[in-house]
C-alpha cells in the first residue's frame, strides 16, 4: 500500500505512535508519506527507500494574522497524493489533520468526477489520540468541525476503549471507531545491561537510592506536582531520586516546588530526551500521575523495560496498568496514595519482582508491534475494499 501519514512533529505520544507505526509498515514493505510542517523527532532510523518525508510549506502574507496551515496541509496532501499515487491517508490527531485531510478528498474527487486527472479517490482514516477529543475538541470553536471531520472519514481508530466511548458519547459519533491500542517496538524499548547503562545507575544512585522517573510534556493536566510531593513521601522513608524527562509549561513552576520541598539534590530535571531507554533501564519505578490520559504511552514503554508503574485511574490508563499485577492505581490527586503504593513495591523486593515481570509480559505480550501492526493492516484493507 501507498500509505500518507499526517502528524504532529513533535514528542507528544500522537506524533511518536503515527512515526512508529509508519516505520514498521514501511518495514513490512509498504510506502509512506509523512506529512507535516517539520521532520517528526523519532523519524531517525537510518536510510529507507520505502519512507518519504513532505513538508508542508507556508506561505506569509500581511492579510493573514494567522498561518493557515490548514488549507496549506489541504493542498500538499493532494500534491503528494496525486504525484505518488496514495491509497489512503492516515490523520493522527483529529485537529487539523482530519479536516485537512477532508479538504483534500474532496478536492481531488471532484478532479476525478470532472475527469480532469486520471487520479482515483483516496481514503481517509482517522485516528484519535486523547486531548484531541477530551479537551481541544470540546472547544466551542472546534467541536462542529471536529464532529464533521470524524464523521466524515472513511474509518475511524482510537487507542482505547476509554477514548471510544468518551468519543461516541461527547460528540454524539455514529460511525463506528475501532479501538487499536498504542504499541511499542521491543527491538527499542527492552532493559539494556551493559557498560553504559551501570556507569549510569552508579552516577545517579550513588548511594544505592532507589530510582523513580517521571516523563511528559509538563502540562497542567499531567499534574507533575504530585508525581513530586509523591516523591517526597516517598525520599523520607526511603533514600530516592527522581528524574523528571520533558519540558512544558509547568516545568518552571515544579522547579520551584522542588526547592521549596527542600528537594534539590534528589529531584533532577533532564528536559526532553530523544532516548529514553537507558533511563528506564536504571529506574525502579514509574510515576504517571495525569489527570487525562487516553493510554499512557510513556508507562508502555516503562513496562516494556520490565518498570513497574504507579498511576492515576484517568483516562484508559486502567486498560495497560492492571491494579495489583503490573503496579497501582490510585484516584486522581490521591498522592499519599500513590506514595503508599510506591512504598509497598519499593520495600518488597520478592512483590517488585513479580510485578516487574508481570509489566513486562503484560506490555511485550498484548501491545508488541507484532500483534498491532497487522490489526492496522488488516483495518486498512478493510476500508480500502469497501466502495
Amino acid at each position: 500500500m501507498k500509505i500518507g501519514i499526517l502528524c504532529y512533529p513533535t514528542y507528544g505520544g500522537s506524533g511518536v505512535v503515527a512515526t512508529e507505526l509508519g516505520i514498521e509498515l514501511a518495514a513490512r514493505g509498504h510506502q509512506v508519506h509523512f506529512i507535516s510542517y517539520s521532520m517528526p523527532m523519532r523519524l531517525n532510523m537510518g536510510f529507507s527507500d520505502n519512507i518519504f518525508f513532505h513538508k508542508v510549506e507556508m506561505a506569509s502574507y500581511p492579510l493573514f494574522d494567522f498561518p493557515l496551515y490548514s488549507i496549506a496541509l489541504a493542498s500538499k496532501i493532494v500534491e503528494v497524493a496525486k504525484f505518488n499515487g496514495l491509497d489512503l491517508v492516515h490523520a493522527h490527531y483529529a485537529i487539523p489533520h482530519a479536516t485537512s485531510a477532508y479538504l483534500a478528498r474532496e478536492i481531488i474527487k471532484e478532479e476525478v468526477l470532472s475527469k480532469k486527472k486520471n487520479n482515483r479517490n483516496i481514503k481517509i482514516i482517522t485516528t484519535l489520540h486523547g486531548t484531541d477529543i477530551t479537551l481541544t475538541g470540546l472547544e466551542i470553536s472546534f467541536l462542529p468541525t471536529m464532529k464533521f471531520s470524524v464523521q466524515k472519514s472513511d474509518g475511524v481508530t482510537a487507542v482505547s476503549e476509554f477514548l471510544k466511548q468518551k468519543t461516541q458519547s461527547q460528540y454524539e459519533i455514529t460511525k463506528d471507531i475501532k479501538v487499536i491500542p498504542n504499541f511499542i517496538n521491543q527491538d527499542i524499548y527492552k532493559k539494556i545491561n551493559n557498560n553504559e547503562t551501570k556507569c549510569l545507575k552508579d552516577k545517579l544512585s550513588k548511594n544505592g537510592e532507589k530510582i523513580l522517573v517521571h516523563t511528559s510534556n509538563f502540562r497542567a493536566l499531567k499534574r507533575v506536582d504530585d508525581a513530586i510531593r509523591a516523591f517526597k513521601i516517598i525520599n523520607d522513608k526511603i533514600p530516592s531520586k527522581l528524574l523528571l524527562i520533558g519540558d512544558g509549561p509547568e516545568r518552571s513552576k515544579c522547579e520551584y516546588l522542588v526547592k521549596d520541598l527542600g528537594l534539590v539534590e534528589n529531584v533532577k530535571f533532564y528536559g526532553e530526551q530523544e532516548s529514553f531507554t537507558e533511563i528506564l533501564s536504571v529506574s525502579d519505578l514509574f510515576l504517571m500521575p495525569s489527570q487525562s490520559e487516553s493510554f499512557g504511552l510513556s508507562a508502555l514503554e516503562a513496562m516494556a523495560c520490565g518498570v513497574p508503574v504507579v498511576s492515576s485511574n484517568a483516562g484508559g490508563l486502567p486498560e495497560l496498568n492492571l491494579h495489583g499485577e503490573t503496579g497501582y492505581i490510585a484516584e486522581i490527586g490521591d498522592v499519599e496514595k500513590m506514595a503508599d503504593y510506591a512504598l509497598r513495591l519499593l520495600e518488597d523486593p520478592n512483590k517488585y519482582k513479580i510485578f516487574s515481570e508481570n509489566a513486562l509480559d503484560r506490555a511485550t505480550t498484548l501491545f508488541s508491534a507484532e500483534k498491532i501492526i497487522p490489526e492496522y493492516e488488516k483495518y486498512y484493507e478493510e476500508i480500502l475494499a469497501e466502495n
